[in-house]
């Protein structure tokens, strides 16, 4: 039993490019609260965080970029090289992360929990966990991942898979293996079969309705069984500007999730949206010209938002095609506001708006909680 004994937590971990975030993202999907925890060691370190100063005591002010930031890149070569370093890092993140996470567990009203890192092993939080998921990927799958993604070339590749552990030696830990090395589909069905195994419920469809003053709309989570539609209506209403098909969006459910919008049995609008590091980022909105666009807004967003605060966000970035976003009235009654990413006063705020913008959009804003984890202390 984990040291939360009215939840189920599930520590996932797995060598780089084995695909982790993806496994988290699936079982957030079949209904468990997922946690990042090595992106809260990395707000943890963040300028006015609780490790920023304890970082340049220990390592100097020389780590520091341009805008006072911790440059977590030239960090990581000098305590990557140097092992005594490493602990020193670890020392002071990990007490934190620890911290953070059990606060996040407490709080979180799901009863299966996902904590996602790649020292779990090496941590307490290992201990503190009901199972152990590892994710597996052979070596040249994840050099070309690591090429493809994060633009390294193939000596950096090997380098960095080589300064891990061998899977095999993490694989002996583990309770659940998860075989990521071929189709979404194939990890997929992987996945859901083991959470059977832990919530015999398993994956179900919650309809939201909202009633609009024109007739009455509802809102569906979108589920991977539902990529087709998706995929159709993505297509349909782009103009066929984004022609999808459903393997395009089987890819997608490994970073994002969908809010369907239904009037009647029909579909007519739909929201792609993702949370990470406690911050709700909505990179995609259509509605179909024949539903009354402030009906379809209030109702979509109303739901994300719910949704994102009951996954403990902190804030809400709306990333709007520019004739969207000119509707301002409709996003002011909401709370939303027109923002630039350097205008956010959270550096993790920051980080989120500046990773997920797509090009040629408008960032609308809103806080949504105001107490924040990894407050400084």
């Amino acid at each position: 039993m984990s040291k939360w004994p009215e939840k189920y937590v599930i520590g996932l971990t797995g060598n780089i490019a084995t695909g982790k975030s993806v496994v988290r993202k699936m079982l957030e999907h079949l209904g468990a609260y997922g946690i990042d925890a090595d992106a809260l060691g990395h707000r943890a370190i963040a300028k006015g965080a609780p490790g920023y100063q304890p970082i340049l005591d220990t390592f100097g002010h020389w780590v520091l970029d341009g805008n006072g930031q911790i440059d977590r890149a030239k960090l990581g070569r000098l305590v990557f090289a140097n092992p005594e370093g490493l602990k020193r890092l670890e020392a002071i993140v990990h007490p934190l992360v620890e911290q953070a996470v059990d606060l996040l567990i407490r709080r979180a009203s799901q009863r299966i929990i996902v904590v996602e890192a790649i020292k779990l092993l090496e941590s307490n939080l290992a201990s503190a966990c009901d199972t152990v998921w590892i994710t597996y990927s052979p070596e040249n799958l994840q050099k070309t991942r690591l090429m493809a993604k994060r633009g390294m070339n193939e000596v950096e590749a090997l380098q960095r898979i080589r300064m891990q552990p061998p899977q095999d030696q993490r694989m002996a830990s583990a309770t659940v293996i998860i075989q990521n090395s071929g189709t979404f589909e194939g990890t997929w069905k992987q996945v859901v079969a083991a959470w059977k195994v832990i919530s015999p419920i398993g994956d179900t469809d919650p309809i939201i309705t909202k009633k609009a003053a024109a007739g009455e709309l509802s809102v569906q989570r979108g589920r991977p069984r539902d990529s087709g539609a998706i995929a159709t209506l993505i297509t349909r209403l782009s103009g066929g500007a984004r022609s999808q098909t459903s393997q395009d969006v089987m890819a997608a459910f490994g970073e994002k999730a969908y809010m369907l919008l239904k009037s009647g049995n029909q579909f007519v609008g739909l929201i792609g949206w993702q949370v990470e590091n406690l911050v709700s980022r909505t990179t995609e909105i259509y509605i179909d010209a024949s539903i009354p666009m402030k009906q379809a807004v209030k109702v979509l967003a109303s739901e994300v938002e719910r949704t994102s605060q009951e996954l403990q966000c902190e804030a809400s970035l709306l990333f709007l095609p520019p004739q969207m976003a000119s509707q301002e009235a409709i996003w002011r009654e909401l709370g939303y506001e027109g923002r630039t990413p350097q205008s956010l006063s959270v550096q993790a705020w920051q980080d989120a708006a500046n990773e997920s913008m797509p090009a040629n959009t408008i960032m609308l804003f809103k806080q949504l909680r105001q107490d924040r984890v990894l407050r400084p202390i």
